[in-house]
Formats: structure tokens, sequence, C-alpha cells
């Protein structure tokens, strides 16, 4: 209304001057510039009343703890952090200083943006969520009016809903809360933080209302000092990669509204997907429906669920058509990474195909006997061995290898390198920034041509049954881990 009022007003004066003879272009031009940078800082969420709409999320009321699955360690931590609100009467009883941030910090796709909503669900707070790139801006101070704004609007909405506390979520804080100074030419990231810091210390506090904010990263060796010392954010959450359990609790969210044909075992799938965060997790359900919708069936199978997986971790089929003698040739390669993977990891084939899938011809999916955190030697050099096994069954084979080992050799290096860091390696002990690179080079080459041979003779020794795998993918393109081992069981009890 008031805007209204000067417009009117405004025009009224422009139009007497006109009428009065008086030259009026002046004051035009400078009414439209004028009108061009409020335009612009309303794009960009600083407009006269400093509402910044944009940045303002309400999260569901009805989103609760039960709803995230596979987090039971984090949605503890948080709870208890979150009686500094529940129980404010006391808190101030007991003279304890109110909670001012909590930080939520893991791998992408793991419920940070979920636990922050159920955590105002929990405690009956206004919520309100931003991105940190939402406060960075090419405008000198932009950024700080944001985060007045975002805090005063917080304030203002619980008020306005007779609530006493409301929490504020930050997602990607490390670009808001990035070590200041490393943005030399932009000196308004860190008038941004400063005033965010501002904020967390209270100094416009309002007494009837609490905030809380919620910060998460999966930097957090990026964020400044300031922002992390006692006061600001008090409370760290780790919100890490489900384990067995909790990837079988996320299936079973995600497939609720979902249905299952009876032979579906969840729990197998969730041992098939080690190292899936919760959003890897619904996005295999989804594409199990899709495949499912594929095929026009009605229920969604175990196969579907598999071939899920496939598509989570490889990508869509490829319309690739490999030539006949590279088809054989990846026959051959695949083959030696799955017998190698059975023999010295037994039951640990999941699949094997020669189907073309993202920028892969063909892959072994290898599933762990269990959730794995600490390697031993062997288990690295066992791990070596399987990534080896594909172009040395090529060499033994066809007499030479091929650029489809590329991928493996960059796996292999990896794991060399870990086994040297580790102290796994004939130098003993090392720190491996200090190691001279000649001396590195002579200890990796060690470890791999020790290995490349034992994985040779171990390929020689099996040559029927690596025949045996080689012909039946030729034939069907595609074998299950079961079918693998019922073949070299069937040619072990032939022998």
């Amino acid at each position: 209304m008031l805007k209204e009022v000067f417009l009117g007003v405004g025009l009224a004066v422009v139009a007497f001057l006109a009428l009065v003879g008086y030259n009026v272009f002046p004051l035009l031009v400078l009414a439209a510039l004028a009108g061009t940078i409020l335009l612009l800082l309303n794009r960009n969420g600083v407009g006269l009343g400093g509402n910044a709409r944009k940045m303002e999320y309400t999260g569901s009321a009805n989103f609760t703890f039960d709803m995230i699955g596979g987090q039971n360690a984090a949605i503890q931590e948080l709870k208890e952090a979150l009686e500094f609100i529940l129980e404010r009467e006391k808190i101030k009883s007991l003279g304890i200083r109110p909670l001012k941030g909590i930080l939520l910090t893991g791998p992408p796709g793991t419920g940070k943006t979920l636990l922050a909503k159920a955590a105002a669900s929990f405690t009956d707070s206004v919520f309100l969520a931003v991105s940190g790139s939402e406060f960075i801006q090419m405008y000198a101070g932009v950024g700080a009016e944001r985060v007045r704004t975002l805090f005063r609007t917080a304030r203002e909405r619980a008020q306005k809903l007779k609530k006493n506390s409301a929490i504020i979520f930050i997602d990607e804080i490390d670009i808001l809360g990035g070590k200041r100074g490393s943005n030399i030419s932009h000196h308004e990231y860190d008038q941004t933080l400063n005033q965010l810091l501002v904020e967390m210390d209270g100094m416009k506090s309002d007494g009837q209302v609490e905030i809380l904010v919620v910060g998460a990263t999966n930097r957090v060796d990026a964020l400044d000092a300031a922002l992390m010392r006692p006061g600001r954010f008090d409370r760290q959450v780790k919100v890490d990669l489900p384990d067995k359990d909790g990837r079988k609790s996320i299936l079973l969210i995600h497939t609720r509204n979902k249905p299952l044909a009876d032979e579906v075992d969840l729990e197998q799938i969730a041992h098939e997907t080690f190292g899936f965060s919760g959003a890897h997790l619904e996005s295999l359900t989804n594409e199990a429906a899709i495949f499912a919708l594929r095929e026009q069936c009605n229920r969604i199978s175990q196969s579907h669920l598999r071939e899920g997986i496939d598509k989570v971790i490889m990508g869509e089929k490829s319309d690739r058509k490999p030539s006949p003698s590279d088809l054989k040739r990846v026959a051959i390669h695949e083959a030696g990474h799955a017998l190698v993977g059975e023999l010295v990891n037994p039951n640990s084939v999941s699949t094997v195909t020669i189907r073309p899938r993202g920028k892969a011809l063909g892959y072994v999916r290898h599933n762990p006997e269990d959730d794995t955190y600490l390697y031993t030697q062997t288990a690295l050099e066992n791990q070596i061995k399987v990534a080896l096994a594909g172009a040395l069954a090529e060499e033994i084979v066809l007499g030479d290898r091929s650029t489809g080992a590329a991928g493996d050799y960059g796996q292999t290096m990896n794991l060399v390198r870990h086994m040297i860091s580790a102290g796994m390696s004939s130098l003993g002990v090392v720190e491996l920034e200090q190691l001279p690179q000649e001396k590195l080079h002579d200890a990796s080459t060690e470890i791999l041509r020790e290995l490349e041979e034992r994985t040779r003779i171990l390929l020689q020794e099996h040559l029927t049954a690596f025949q045996e795998i080689v012909k039946i993918l030729e034939d069907k393109e595609n074998i299950t881990g079961d079918e693998l081992r019922q073949c070299l069981n069937s040619l072990k009890a032939a022998s």
C-alpha cells in the first residue's frame, strides 16, 4: 500500500511540473534508474520490506524421525541436542546457555535435510530452509542483508504462529561459512559470514523466540574456525552412510507404497548395496518400479531390484553393439574377473554381464561378505588380483591386452598406494607424501609383479572352468553369481 501511495504522489508531482512548463525529462531518467536498481535488488531478495521469500521454505509438520531410516545414531544424538529447546525452562533454571547451532556432516544423500525437517517437527518449531549459495551475490552487502532478513523472518513467523522456537536450516553451509580470506577478490563472502556470526552470537536475539541454526555440509574442513567454536555450532552430528541394517530399514521405507513380489528379499538387496546412501537406495527402488512397468508386471521382483542396483552403479544400458571380436574379448576379460573373484572370495560374485551399460562394455558386480571398514593385507591383495585378472585373462587367451583394462589399473594403483601407506610393503612404515617417487615406483612395481604372477597361475590352474564361463557369457551375455557357482561346482564334481 505504501509503495502505491508514493507512486501516485510522484506521478501527480511530475504531471504538475509538466503543466507549469518545467522540464521533467531529467526526473523521468532518474526515476527509471531508481526503478531499475530496486527491481534488481528485489530479484536478489532485498526489497523495501526486507523480505527474502525465495529463500524461505516451510517444512512439513508431519515429517518425523520415524520416516528416516538407517540413521539411528544420528537421530539419537540430534534428539539429545534438541532437548535444549523442549526443556527450555529447565535449562534456564540450571543456568545453561541455550544451544545456538547444530552441524550435520556427512556424504551427500545421507538424509541431512530430512533430519533438519524432522527436528522442526519434533520440537514443534517454525522451519526455514536456505542454501548457502543463495547468500552470495555480486552486490556488496546483499548477503549480509539476507542473513539479517532470514533471522528476522524466523522470529516474525514464530510469533505469528504463536510458537516459541524456530529452526533455520542452511544447506551447503561451507559456501556461506568458508574460511575467511580464501576468496581474496570477493569480500562479500567475508561480510556475509561476519553477519551470520553476529546473528548466532545473539546480539539481536528475541527472548520470546528461541532460534536454532542447523547447518549441513560434506566439507567440514572448509568451514571457518570462528563458525566452529563453542557458542556457535555447539554440536556436530555425523550423518554417515548406512550399514546393512540401516539400508534394509531405508528399503522398507521406500517400498511401502510399491507392490513387491513374494520372493523379494530386501535383506539380500541391503547386503548387495554396501556403500549406498539413502538417496541411492531411493533411486534403486524407483528404477526397479520402472523396470517392472516396462515389462508390464504388476509386482516388483527381485530381478527388478537387482537391475536397479546395476542402473544406479553403472547407468542405463547402452545401444552400442561391439563387434564379435570385441564381444569375445569382453567375455574373456569379465570371465577373468569373475573366476578370480570367486576363487579368492567365495560367494562374492553377484552378476557377470557383457551387455554394455554406461561407459562399460561389461562388468562384474561383487558383494562383500559383510560390511567391511578395515582391510587386512590379504584382503587388499585379493582385490588387486581380481582387478588384474581381466587383463591377464586377455593376455593368456588372446596373446595381448587391451585398453579396456585402463579402469582396472587405476583401481589397482589406488589399492597399491593404500597398502604402502599402511606399511604393507618392503618399505615398512612410511609417510607417502614424503616418500621419493623412485622408491614409491619400485615398491609399487614389486607388489604388482608378485600379484600378477600369482593371478596368472590361478587362471592357468582353472583354465577349464574359465573357458566354460566364457562360453556361457557368449551364449547368454549375462549370468548371476548363483549360476556361476553352480557351473564351478559341476566342473569340480566332474573332475
